[in-house]
């Protein structure tokens, strides 16, 4: 996408590694020790980043190096040493390693502009605006939040409709070759069509669009945090194909989280005008073509997606508040509801379309998606004991479904490091394991009679209307396992929360159920199709929640499909600790406000129980793919370290003076890394006080702006300030937000070397700063809070020629576990702590 660089991280703000550094000029010096020692330590500690990098995955090394001085005493155990200085402490430099697993690859992570660069273009731009160009700008976005629900609603009516007539005909045929005792003819032809959907979405995710592979909301929760995931808004199609592949060949996952990323990927791409290669430059996209409201229209597409999968509006609006975005407003608010009513205005249109029959197997009396409104709902005060027996063992079940899961994953993550051919083998095989066991274990199943009082629903049947399944089964018999195995997901959520029998589901045939799709839902997800972890889950909740309800029996009132919502929402709360947003969406899906007060008894206690075991599945994952997520809630220990003992442990601080040498700008960025650079102008009289030259920090200034600015040939001959007409005549605001290019791609002269460039224009005047003795616990509040990518260290004591800037933190240096690679006393001082 267009917020995306080719260089490398921004994250790191440290010296380049590789020979020919900047020179100790350049660099502000702030400890005892001289550039040429830092810049040594950083080469040491960068290049055997690299060499585990180059051997491992990016979650397999953090493991690793957290064991680091493991054996040492532990130096908080001697009270005289509470009185040193922290930075005695430390072992290391404090290094980071901003790569991240990121599709089939590992890739270099950048952090995103979430702040407004308030330089000179852009405040001349704020002040030139008309009132016409405001109401087009605010036009503009809720335009793009129309576009983004229409089409999000329209592809979620395409992949439901593609899935159900795929399924529902696959199955059809299945179940007449067992009419007709063809029994091994109906295996060979549902393992074969499964083999040949599950190929065709896995070819598309490991040859042409790694990226697709998985659910994608961890990686969007990253972006929205302000980390710049690489080409993860680009593949809309192949998702879309790949995800009714996969969901279609009857493996265990759900279509929710490709949905999620779908409207994501539709946001971002209306956003920037399209792909990066055939991007629209009308005059209205303009107005967004920066990262802050791209994340914007992306919030949106999240909502929007939640909503498609669910039919449940404000608990799209919820989940993306509660769950994926970082930042979030009023104005954000409206719009996404008004995101999320489109598509459920586009969906409920096409379901009247398709009551008709016009659908195919989609529509009355067929395979719908969600619709689970019938179940009844009769509870008494007595009912709170088993209702927090659900909660407690969601919440037990869920942080163990957690553990497994991340064991696999870290498996998977081995296998699939060998190659595509291991990738396609890896899901092949899930496929025909999932295929024969969907064929062969309803045979262990036996018949039951059908209930003479049904009078809505044929029994049995094994036609498109039919509720209970024949199978193999002599007339006037249903097969129950056949019932919940031979059919889609959706469709099994939808028996599984049926109210119509209270026996119609024997325990044996559950208790099968329930352990065969924890075992499909740990090994499915993680191979190369695009999948989501909601369907999963509540299939694996709504079976054990069933469960209890036949063993509680006559002790309760709550009736056996009440248990089953219950034990999926306990499920879900327990893996993925959502609380608020998934008590709506399982209102908004029965459409019964009865649900409420025991759903969030539920849901609360499930959550707190599985938070004393471990994070939430997506945390897990972000944790795998190394990509540097802040967190809302600090370390406690983060509290016992300043940010100016941080800086202490990195190199020292690059600054550029407000008209700087080309020379030295080309050498600045050819030798470093860094994305923010202080500008600082010497011999400043300040407007008050004494006439004695001072040092003024004017602000900070992005790689991208310096790239800019060589591009441009903003060069003077001599050594002064520019005037407000010559950088207009340069520079357009529109221009600034482009953050793409290399230094090696500018070309400069001998001659041009020798000039200079005013950077004041370009530099943002009101960066954010914050005082040394500050916590660390406080400066990652702020620098989460305000979506920041740089955040300005200044001296606590002033002094006569010493720098006004000590250090620059950004999104790498405030994650724990770089910290604690440099401060490990911290760690062990409590007893252990996240990384």
């Amino acid at each position: 996408m267009g917020s995306n660089s080719s260089g490398i991280s921004d994250q790191t703000n440290q010296a380049n590694p590789e020979p020919g550094g900047v020179s100790s000029s350049f660099i502000t010096p702030r400890s005892s020790k001289t550039a040429e020692q830092r810049l040594q330590i950083s080469m040491k500690e960068d290049s055997s980043e690299r060499a585990k990098a180059a051997t491992a995955t990016p979650a397999a090394s953090d493991m690793d190096e957290t064991q680091v001085n493991e054996e040492e005493v532990d130096p908080e155990s001697n009270s005289s040493v509470l009185h040193q200085p922290l930075l005695l402490k430390r072992n290391n430099t404090l290094s980071s390693n901003p790569l991240a697993l990121v599709g089939a690859k590992v890739s270099h992570i950048e952090s995103l502009d979430y702040e407004i660069n308030e330089n000179d273009l852009f405040k001349q731009d704020w002040r030139s605006r008309s009132k016409v160009q405001v109401l087009q700008y605010i036009f503009s976005k809720w335009t793009l939040a129309f576009l983004v629900g229409l089409l999000t609603g329209l592809i979620a009516t395409l992949i439901n409709l593609a899935v159900e007539n795929i399924a529902g005909y696959k199955l059809l045929a299945v179940v007449g070759f067992i009419k007709k005792e063809r029994y091994l003819t109906g295996l060979i032809y549902l393992t074969g069509v499964n083999f040949g959907l599950t190929l065709i979405a896995s070819v598309l995710c490991v040859c042409f669009a790694p990226t697709a592979a998985g659910p994608g909301i961890p990686e969007i929760k990253a972006y929205l945090n302000g980390v710049d995931t690489p080409n993860m808004f680009g593949a809309t199609t192949l998702i879309i194909i790949g995800s009714i592949g996969a969901v279609s060949a009857g493996l265990d996952l759900g279509k929710e989280g490709p949905l999620v990323h779908i409207g994501s990927c539709i946001a971002s791409l209306l956003g920037q005008g399209g792909p990066d290669n055939y991007r629209i430059k009308w005059r209205w996209l303009r107005y967004f073509n920066n990262d802050r409201d791209r994340r914007d229209l992306i919030t949106c597409g999240a909502s929007s997606g939640v909503c498609a999968a669910f039919r449940a509006p404000v608990g799209g609006v919820l989940f993306s508040l509660e769950e994926v975005a970082t930042w979030w407003r009023s104005a954000l608010l409206w719009r996404t509801f008004f995101s999320t009513a489109i598509v459920v205005v586009v969906l409920r249109a096409f379901i009247e379309i398709c009551n008709s029959g016009k659908c195919g197997l989609f529509g009355k009396g067929g395979l719908i998606m969600f619709d689970v409104s019938n179940v009844i709902v009769r509870y008494h005060v007595m009912d709170v004991f088993p209702v927090t027996m659900i909660g407690i063992i969601g919440g037990l079940l869920g942080s163990l479904y957690n553990h497994v899961l991340h064991k696999v994953l870290r498996l998977y993550n081995l296998i699939n490091q060998k190659g595509k051919i291991h990738k396609l083998l890896l899901s092949l095989t899930v496929s025909i394991f999932t295929s024969v066991c969907l064929y062969c274990l309803p045979f262990l199943a036996k018949c039951q009679p059908c209930d003479p009082d049904i009078t809505t629903e044929t029994c049995p049947t094994n036609e498109r209307s039919g509720y209970l399944k024949q199978f193999n089964c002599p007339n006037g018999y249903y097969n129950d396992l056949a019932t919940l195995l031979l059919t889609t997901n959706d469709d099994a959520v939808r028996k599984l929360f049926s109210s119509n029998i209270p026996n119609e589901f024997q325990p044996l045939s559950l208790l099968i159920f329930f352990a065969l799709y924890c075992i499909l839902g740990l090994i499915t997800f993680g191979i190369a199709v695009p999948s989501g972890l909601f369907l999963p889950i509540i299939l694996i909740g709504a079976a054990y929640g069933r469960l209890l309800g036949i063993s509680m029996g006559s002790y309760s009132t709550i009736d056996s499909g009440l248990y089953a919502v219950l034990g999926a929402a306990s499920l879900m709360a327990g893996s993925m600790r959502m609380t608020v947003s998934l008590c709506v969406i399982f209102l908004e899906l029965t459409n019964n406000l009865l649900l409420l007060p025991i759903t969030m008894i539920v849901l609360l206690i499930a959550k707190t129980v599985g938070d004393c075991f471990n994070p939430s599945i997506y945390e897990i994952i972000l944790e795998l793919k190394g990509l540097p997520f802040l967190d809302a809630h600090p370390e406690p220990w983060m509290r016992n370290l300043t940010v100016g003992e941080l800086a202490d442990a990195k190199p020292p601080v690059v600054t550029l003076n407000g008209v700087e040498k080309v020379s030295r700008i080309v050498d600045v960025l050819r030798n470093t890394t860094h994305n923010g650079f202080p500008v600082v102008d010497d011999g400043v009289v300040p407007p008050t006080g004494l006439a004695l030259g001072a040092t003024e920090i004017h602000g900070l200034i992005l790689r991208a702006h310096l790239l800019q600015a060589l591009k441009k040939k903003f060069f003077l001959p001599e050594k002064r300030r520019t005037e407000e007409w010559e950088v207009r005549e340069k520079f357009t605001w529109v221009e600034l937000a482009e953050r793409e290019g290399r230094i090696e791609e500018v070309a400069v002269t001998s001659d041009e070397m020798e000039m200079y460039i005013d950077l004041h224009p370009l530099t943002n005047s009101t960066p954010y700063t914050v005082m040394e003795s500050i916590s660390v616990a406080k400066a990652l509040v702020l620098f989460r809070e305000v979506g920041l990518r740089h955040l300005l260290i200044v001296p606590k004591y002033e002094a006569a020629g010493a720098s006004p800037v000590i250090g620059i933190l950004t999104r790498q240096d405030l994650r724990a576990y770089n910290i604690l690679s440099a401060f490990p006393h911290l760690d062990r001082s409590k007893g252990g702590g996240k990384n």
